[in-house]
């Protein structure tokens, strides 16, 4: 700056000069490092975007390899531009002239070659091991990279549309990338406990060994890193301690998953796939559902259903993705939706006919609305848990289940279809629909008399077992449980509850070992209900989830009911044999 004085008054106080004419050595060497190194100039110079480029890739290697010793640091960039750039060139104008003259003569002048700018060769940063896209299926997801320890995007991160989420596979998401892979295992060894570590050191050694015979993607990384240690060592690591040192894992250790919606629009971030796909629920159903038109909005009528397709090719985020369309139930009503897995829209396509079923045959429903046995009675029984109406409804719907859907191959997917279905078997419909209402009866009464025995003054030495009873039968009788509940097991519904009356009966004498029992089925129950929680998120239908929580009911008859007998053999190694069949 320069300050102009007139006989000692000041003119002019503070005037910006250029700089350049006045000391050029040091206005160069600014321009250099700001400008061109630090890219602090507004320059149309093709070499410096070239360059920046250049850069970008290597950083993104640094990202990828995890270290910074790959890409040149700033005085070896200096020097570059140091040693072709003129004396006296210090500014934007005159470079911008200099090269616009220069480069026609010479297109690579100030263009930056890999071997300008780096610090060491990165062969250990290929494609193979650290690839841009992880392919699962027929998409190919985008993945992105970044080294900064602390930062939220530390490591690798994968870019899912939210309707995908729950379609993801947990299990390929633990192995990252292969060249993560390696770093990954050897946190998860170190984090076991000393006592199981001490079995596998020098761990880097038995990691490096163990990953020459492991396939990678394939199955549980954790499961088969504990098969090669299990093979060259003899010792086992459970399962609850392989989870535990999966938590332990730093986070650039564990996939981030970038959430976007329809449009490729950001939602939000994290590495726990299951409250990701908790949270994002309705944006992927959003994203997932049938274009709103006039006829779309009209609620599908039995009669005159379109034909809804299995399975089709919807666009998302610039994705092709695979969705399947089904008939959805809500609040009485039916339309059209789309769902990412096909157990979900088989499920609800499922009730959606049901629904449907009612409407088809909606004069034998008026029929027994008003004829179902025992009304009255069960009116009397289920007034604590809702109103008859509801109940008859859902005794209508889980029988025409039960009498028109059940044992058909594929479930019907137009109108013509379900009519022709429905006119097949609806003379045996009022039959289903009595027997049912007669074992709901019966269900009931056996459920309200044990609700009797609550009532009263409680010994507290019995209170951890009554407890326990209280959880398991309301998650056996609640409202819409006659519909909820799978016909195969809503028949064993009057033992499950006899042989609690019998464990009342027993309990005054063998409260310490019904304690003992108690503690165990809490803890089976808590583990069951958690990963219902988790598939229920994940929009999963798990069969073997269904069976396991049934074979819990088997159980309690085996361990408080022996003389009432269990539909199939049970024991707690069955129990746990059955666990490991559940999805994860």
């Amino acid at each position: 700056y320069e300050q102009i004085t007139l006989f000692g008054l000041i003119v002019v106080g503070r005037r910006p000069v250029h700089y350049g004419p006045i000391d050029p050595v040091v206005s160069r060497e600014l321009f250099i490092r700001e400008g061109l190194v630090r890219g602090e100039i507004q320059s149309r110079a093709k070499c410096l975007t070239a360059n920046q480029k250049l850069l970008e890739q290597l950083d993104e290697l640094e990202a990828k390899a995890r270290r910074r010793d790959i890409l040149a640091d700033e005085e070896t960039l200096y020097a570059f531009y140091d040693a072709r750039l003129p004396a006296e060139i210090h500014q934007t104008a005159t470079f911008d002239s200099w090269y616009k003259v220069n480069s026609q003569k010479d297109p690579q002048l100030l263009i930056m070659r890999e071997e300008d700018v780096l610090a060491r060769e990165a062969s250990e940063v290929t494609a193979a091991h650290y690839p841009d896209t992880l392919h699962l299926g027929d998409l190919a997801l985008a993945l992105s990279y970044h080294f900064e320890p602390n930062h939220p995007r530390d490591g690798v991160t994968l870019r899912v549309p939210a309707p995908l989420l729950p379609a993801l596979p947990a299990e390929r998401l633990e192995w990252l990338v292969p060249g993560l892979i390696e770093a990954k295992c050897i946190a998860l060894v170190r984090n076991l406990p000393k006592a199981l570590r001490k079995n596998f050191v020098p761990v880097p050694d038995f990691v490096k060994a163990a990953l020459q015979r492991i396939e990678f993607g394939q199955g549980s990384l954790p499961q088969a890193l504990g098969r090669e240690l299990l093979r060259m060592t003899g010792a086992r690591v459970s399962d609850e301690a392989w989870a535990e040192a999966a938590q332990q894992v730093e986070n650039h250790l564990k996939m981030n998953l970038e959430v976007v919606d329809g449009q490729g629009k950001f939602l939000g971030e994290g590495r726990d796939l299951a409250e990701l796909t908790a949270r994002f629920a309705e944006a992927s159903q959003a994203a997932l559902a049938v274009p709103q038109t006039a006829k779309s909005q009209q609620p599908v009528e039995a009669k005159v259903f379109a034909a809804v397709a299995e399975k089709t090719q919807q666009n998302i985020a610039g994705l092709s993705m695979t969705v399947y369309p089904a008939l959805v139930e809500e609040n009485g009503t039916v339309k059209e939706g789309r769902f990412s897995t096909a157990a979900e829209a088989e499920f609800q396509h499922r009730r959606a006919l049901q629904r449907l079923l009612m409407q088809q045959l909606a004069e034998p429903a008026k029929f027994l609305r008003g004829k179902l046995p025992g009304l009255t009675e069960l009116g009397l029984m289920y007034r604590e848990l809702g109103r008859i109406d509801a109940l008859v409804e859902d005794i209508l719907l889980a029988s025409l289940d039960t009498c028109v859907l059940e044992g058909e191959d594929s479930l019907p997917r137009d109108g013509a279809g379900l009519a022709a279905l429905a006119e097949r078997k609806r003379g045996s419909w009022t039959e289903h629909a009595e027997r049912l209402a007669r074992l709901t009866l019966e269900v009931l009464k056996l459920w309200h008399g044990l609700q009797k025995r609550f009532k009263g003054k409680i010994d507290l030495a019995q209170a951890v077992a009554l407890n326990d009873i209280k959880l398991q039968l309301s998650n056996l009788v609640y409202p819409g449980f006659v519909r909820e509940t799978p016909a195969q097991w809503f028949k064993e519904l009057p033992r499950f509850l006899k042989a609690i009356e019998l464990r009342l009966e027993k309990l005054p004498s063998q409260v310490q070992k019904d304690r003992v029992w108690s503690s165990e089925l809490g803890g089976l129950w808590a583990q069951y209900q958690n990963r219902l929680n988790k598939h229920t998120q994940e929009g999963k239908r798990d069969p073997q989830l269904e069976l396991y929580r049934w074979w819990l009911e088997e159980y309690r008859v085996s361990l408080f009911a022996q003389q009432l007998g269990t539909k199939v053999p049970i024991s707690d190694k069955r129990l746990s044999k059955q666990w490991s069949q559940v999805e994860p």
